[in-house]
């Protein structure tokens, strides 16, 4: 293996991506052309409901999905900010969240006053929605870019896997049987026969505190059950985290990936895109440590 992580560390701003962003207040246009339709629907289901337990159940019957997960951002913050809008886009659990959730809602006559002292064109709220347009775009675009690196350096291997929004592949789907089944992956690489690595991709803008423990705690528990997997079943299959963005010189997380990668020498490579070209090898991948 080519180095480590940590021999990185000391140029580390040299060998991370930075994704591209928009200015504000540059995309106040779009984003009110976006979504004025939705505050339009919004402001129409708030005169005809007689409550806001009402509102949130007439939104949750809106059948185009973008829109109901759009109403549903407005409905959280004008009227719930504590609702978990992912947990609430499946339709069927609509009446469940409901009745968890209608204590904490604020009346239907202060919401009414809140959203006609608005302008139609609320250049606040289409500006919050716009955040939440592109979320995970960057990790999708991280994928796609490692896997058109990886085919290019090793043209006669086989990577697999959602290269931009898509299903994750299961571990089931890679080996039969695997202990823990329905663990999600990114991608697997393949020779003829053998699985040759398994790995994950994340681009982190912005991590610190608690998120980047979640992070870095989350794969040591991946790696342990992983390849203590392989150790049981004899294989020299390897684990690949593919790490980038800004998030990765904040905090210990630097240091953490470092050690994660050390904690299974020669089984586990952590990287940034920068690095895969010269880590990444043939002889890493079928080496038996």
């Amino acid at each position: 293996m080519q180095g480590s992580f940590a021999d990185y560390k000391k140029d580390a701003s040299n060998w991370i991506t930075l994704a591209g962003g928009e200015y504000y207040p540059d995309i106040l246009k779009d984003a009110c052309n976006l979504y004025k339709p939705v505050l339009v629907l919004f402001g129409q289901l708030v005169k005809s409901s007689e409550s806001s337990s009402r509102l949130f159940l007439e939104i949750a019957e809106v059948s185009e999905p973008w829109m109901r997960v759009q109403l549903l951002r407005v409905f959280k913050r004008y009227v719930c900010p504590v609702l978990p809008v992912e947990m609430t886009k499946r339709k069927t659990k609509a009446a469940e969240f409901e009745k968890e959730f209608n204590s904490k809602f604020r009346p239907i006559t202060e919401v009414q006053k809140a959203f006609s002292g608005r302008p139609l064109r609320d250049e606040v709220m289409c500006a919050l929605l716009w955040e939440y347009k592109d979320r995970g775009k960057k990790g999708y675009d991280l994928t796609e870019r490692f896997f058109e690196l990886f085919r290019s350096n090793f043209p006669k291997l086989q990577i697999i896997g959602p290269e931009r929004a898509g299903k994750d592949i299961l571990m089931k789907e890679v080996f039969e049987n695997y202990p823990n089944p329905n663990r999600p992956i990114d991608f697997a690489i393949k020779d003829e026969e053998n699985v040759l690595a398994i790995g994950l991709a994340r681009y982190d803008s912005d991590r610190g505190g608690a998120q980047e423990d979640d992070r870095t705690g989350g794969y040591a528990n991946c790696a342990n059950e992983f390849l203590g997997y392989t150790r049981e079943m004899g294989l020299n299959t390897k684990l690949i985290f593919i790490n980038d963005g800004p998030g990765l010189l904040l905090g210990s997380m630097w240091n953490d990936y470092s050690t994660l990668e050390e904690s299974w020498k020669g089984k586990i490579m952590v990287l940034t895109l920068r690095m895969v070209t010269e880590r990444i090898t043939k002889e890493w991948l079928n080496s038996k440590l």
